[in-house]
């Protein structure tokens, strides 16, 4: 394991102890009697793991704890603390300052190594290592270690004990991946062993090996009854064990993703609630021997303090005490959700009907008299642990189905929304298809009696304009003017229909050598313009050069004619690399629009000035967004009044740009 532990008490008789108790568990024990010596000590090697007195000859270990968690060095190290069980206040405290456990004085090595276990294991999830680990429960230190070496040699993590309460307390704090156990221990035996383990939530799911030197014929069947998953006769080599091991490993299900099961071994927690000193003494004194952690609270207020910061795993709860009664206390811990799963045992020294029937109705789980048998208190209390553990798991259970079933319905109406959506697509293509053919044959028909107006109109003009008035050649010109933006309303409409019915063929282009013929076209058509072109060398993309042609020249006709009352119109078109892929933009200075109306612009008919300020039918920019989103890729633009635009778009395939500029 090698893991260090931080351990800081005043006391050398603690420290020896502790340091002993973790060098025994496979850590690396730090030892440090002052608060100097452990910012040394944090300093020079990070621990794993921080015991912490409250009471320190050069500091208070409550603001000790405070600087270890504001460094980064220790901040993330699971800090255990210890004091004596009368100062319940510093426990409190502590545990809103920040630490992950409390242990009252005198404390259980046993009970404290577990715990340290439980918070590094809690902390560090399953396992750091890829490896998975396995437990050997031995009494023969020449056969452990050998088996040890054979296991790690294949590249195992290995942990050992010497009898089988050892090895039950350690598969509880490490949740190994397998336990191989001997058949004949000191105890209880290998059989017993794995029986406890299969009657455990949390652990019944530990594949098991047993070993014997027996030659038996039953003891096979024996160790297959008691629960074992295989079972291997001790012999001078290892090959066998290591084989079944392997099988078993190779046959275990994944463990659950559902948060772990406690274990009924794992160490426990009891908070004792009663106002008689002498007898929360002796209580406690009595649990400690069993191996529980015992927290001591003289009034209900002081236990509801506590339950508010530090989990405990059973409740024992006097019934007549001073301020809040034992029957008010339960009531309000029965109310609380976070705690009122919580098993609680009513202690009374009333030994009336009443008084039982009583304390049961205020949500108390159990009730024992005072003078009962202390191995009654026990095994009641030992029963309600167990009862809690089986009710979580059960509701896990639940959690798991409910979970799936909720998988499941998600998983239809998802099916049923896709299916939904799919039928929605082609009903709205086959509507548009027919909008797209209606539209085309209304243009196209709309062509000959426009061609009529137009050419009678310049018929009237030339030939009988000196028989109209001024005021009837203006009527005359404003026909004719409005024949020809008809005429390009309906080019522009035919266009736009034609890009939603062409097909898409798709090559590589050069969008650069677009950019400059349009663009040369554009000078052409008014040499006197003085319009500075900025065009980037090797642009290239994956589309359909017919279709990639019109929206560039629709891009750049909106720039040439909206920096048409620039003092220095200046017309950009590039491509940057950006969130992984290729983005493309024509940029201009010239009139510019107002972003909010950023989402009109790509809609058929939407304008953003002025006819009489900028001609134009309201259809190259929807017809540039249906070119792009034909091709798979996306449109936008952003702009500021007077100051220019710039549309954005990106196109599916291999693009790309020397990032080179040059005037053209």
């Amino acid at each position: 394991m090698n893991d260090s532990v931080l351990i800081v008490d005043d006391s050398l008789t603690v420290r020896m102890d502790l340091a002993d108790a973790f060098l025994a568990a496979g850590f690396n024990a730090v030892p440090c009697a002052t608060a100097e010596e452990a910012r040394r000590a944090v300093r020079d090697n990070a621990a794993a793991l921080v015991v912490l007195d409250v009471l320190l000859p050069d500091a208070d270990g409550l603001e000790l704890l405070r600087e270890l968690r504001a460094s980064p060095l220790s901040s993330q190290a699971p800090i255990l603390m210890l004091s004596t069980e009368a100062e319940v206040q510093d426990r409190v405290r502590a545990m809103k300052i920040g630490a992950d456990e409390y242990v009252g004085k005198p404390y259980d090595r046993n009970y404290l190594v577990s715990r340290a276990r439980e918070l590094l294991r809690t902390r560090r999830g399953r396992s750091e290592s890829s490896r998975p680990t396995v437990l050997v429960i031995d009494d023969s230190p020449t056969f452990r270690e050998a088996l040890r070496e054979a296991l790690q040699t294949e590249g195992y993590e290995v942990v050992t004990a010497t009898t089988g309460e050892e090895g039950l307390h350690i598969a509880a704090d490490i949740r190994p991946n397998a336990i191989i156990v001997d058949g004949v221990l000191p105890g209880e035996e290998g059989a017993t062993i794995i029986r406890r383990i299969r009657l455990d939530a949390a652990l019944r799911h530990l594949p098991c090996l047993l070993l014997t030197a027996s030659e038996e014929k039953d003891s096979e069947l024996n160790a297959l009854a008691a629960g074992a998953d295989a079972f291997v006769r001790k012999e001078g080599e290892h090959s066998l064990i290591l084989a079944r091991l392997a099988a078993i490993l190779r046959s275990t299900a994944a463990p659950s993703s559902l948060p772990d099961t406690t274990s009924l071994l794992a160490a426990k927690r009891i908070l004792a609630v009663d106002d008689s000193l002498t007898y929360l003494h002796g209580l406690a004194e009595m649990l400690r021997t069993e191996g529980y952690d015992v927290v001591l609270a003289h009034s209900g207020e002081e236990a509801l303090e506590l339950l508010a910061v530090q989990p405990v795993d059973c409740i024992l709860l006097d019934l007549l005490m001073p301020g809040l009664s034992g029957h008010d206390t339960c009531r309000r811990i029965k109310a609380a959700p976070a705690i009122r799963d919580i098993p609680l045992i009513m202690l009374t020294a009333l030994e009336e009907r009443e008084a039982m029937l009583e304390g049961l109705s205020v949500g108390a789980d159990d009730y024992i008299a005072k003078s009962s048998d202390f191995r009654v208190l026990q095994a009641r209390v030992q029963a309600q642990i167990r009862r809690r553990q089986f009710e979580d798991e059960n509701r896990r259970i639940r959690e798991r189905l409910l979970r799936a079933e909720l998988e499941a319905a998600e998983a239809r109406a998802t099916h049923e929304i896709a299916k939904t959506r799919a039928a929605l697509i082609d009903e709205l293509e086959r509507k548009n298809e027919e909008l797209e053919a209606f539209s085309y044959s209304v243009s196209h028909d709309l062509r000959a009696p426009l061609r009529a107006i137009n050419g009678f109109s310049n018929v009237l003009l030339d030939e009988y304009a000196p028989r109209l008035d001024q005021t009837g050649q203006g009527y005359l010109q404003r026909i004719i003017s409005a024949a020809k933006r008809m005429g390009n309303l309906i080019d522009d409409l035919l266009q736009l229909s034609r890009v939603g019915r062409m097909a898409l063929r798709r090559e590589p282009v050069d969008v650069s050598c677009i950019a400059r013929a349009i663009a040369n076209d554009l000078l052409a058509t008014n040499p006197e313009r003085r319009v500075e072109f900025r065009i980037q060398d090797g642009m290239l993309a994956n589309a359909d050069s017919h279709l990639l042609r019109i929206a560039v020249e629709n891009l750049l006709g909106n720039a040439w004619k909206f920096t048409s009352k620039a003092d220095h119109a200046l017309i950009e078109i590039g491509v940057v690399w950006q969130d992984g892929q290729h983005v493309f933009s024509v940029k201009d200075n010239g009139a510019g629009f107002n972003n909010e109306h950023a989402k009109k612009l790509f809609a058929p008919f939407q304008r953003l000035h002025a006819e009489t300020e900028f001609r134009g039918t309201g259809i190259g920019l929807a017809t540039v967004y249906r070119i792009i989103d034909r091709h798979g890729g996306r449109i936008w633009g952003n702009g500021e009044v007077g100051k220019g635009a710039t549309f954005y778009w990106t196109l599916p395939g291999p693009a790309s740009g020397d990032g080179n500029r040059a005037p053209l």
